[in-house]
């Protein structure tokens, strides 16, 4: 894919690192930058319309989060993801999040806890809702359900992340994407941490985050060893 086919927008002088970053991962996450792609420092810089200075520091925070990678020969290239990296990102995603419902359903009085929970799953029944609305209100409950233990460490684990999980999901496809973030799937979560029952919400949980490794690991074809210019995409 071209770097003239991001349509990635030039940003405002102010806050040039973070909104190259938001740019960047964006179209990252969306599948504009597509997985092994190679990032060309001076046709993104352009596309951008940031120096190279301010682009190279935009991109080591993508290296930190994991969405891009070095070759070791100073090339940086869109990650691509394994089997064996989804099933690491969903494991630890079903620990913090586990984590999180356990911690809500030990709550003394959780009824605004699960008012605001199932608020937050209402948009998910609008099956005419396109990806990217689905996407933002799935990871918006999971991202409440975890901000509401009011643990911030737990919370700045959960979105560091975040754009790991979003890019992986969209990167499996819309009809697997869709179905799993079905607000039929999200209400045992909350009926168990309405119940109380820590157990049955963490049990939940990890079940979720299971069927979503099988279902997106059906769909990986490249093996765990190969390199960021070969294989096939996720």
């Amino acid at each position: 894919m071209s770097t003239d086919a991001l349509s990635l927008r030039g940003v405002d002088r102010q806050s040039l690192r973070e909104q190259s970053v938001e740019r960047l991962r964006e179209a990252i996450e969306t599948g504009v930058l597509a997985p092994g792609q190679r990032l060309i420092e001076t046709q993104v810089s352009e596309a951008l319309s940031v120096s190279r200075g301010t682009l190279r520091e935009a991109v080591m925070v993508l290296v930190y989060e994991g969405l891009v990678i070095s070759d070791g020969r100073g090339r940086i290239h869109v990650r691509r993801i394994t089997r064996k990296q989804i099933q690491e990102i969903f494991a630890v995603r079903g620990a913090l999040e586990s984590l999180a419902a356990r911690s809500l359903a030990a709550v003394p009085n959780r009824e605004a806890v699960v008012a605001k929970l199932r608020k937050a799953i209402e948009p998910l029944r609008d099956t005419d809702a396109d990806l990217p609305g689905l996407m933002n209100a799935d990871l918006g409950f999971h991202r409440l359900m975890v901000e509401l233990t009011e643990n911030e460490t737990l919370l700045d684990s959960w979105e560091h992340i975040y754009s790991r999980v979003r890019a992986t999901v969209t990167r499996a496809g819309v009809e697997l994407a869709r179905s799993n973030m079905s607000w039929k799937r999200h209400e045992p979560i909350i009926s168990a941490i309405e119940a109380g029952d820590g157990e049955a919400a963490r049990a939940v949980i990890l079940e979720h985050m299971e069927e979503t490794v099988a279902r997106i690991s059906s769909l990986v074809f490249i093996g765990d060893n190969e390199s960021p210019e070969s294989g096939n995409l996720v």
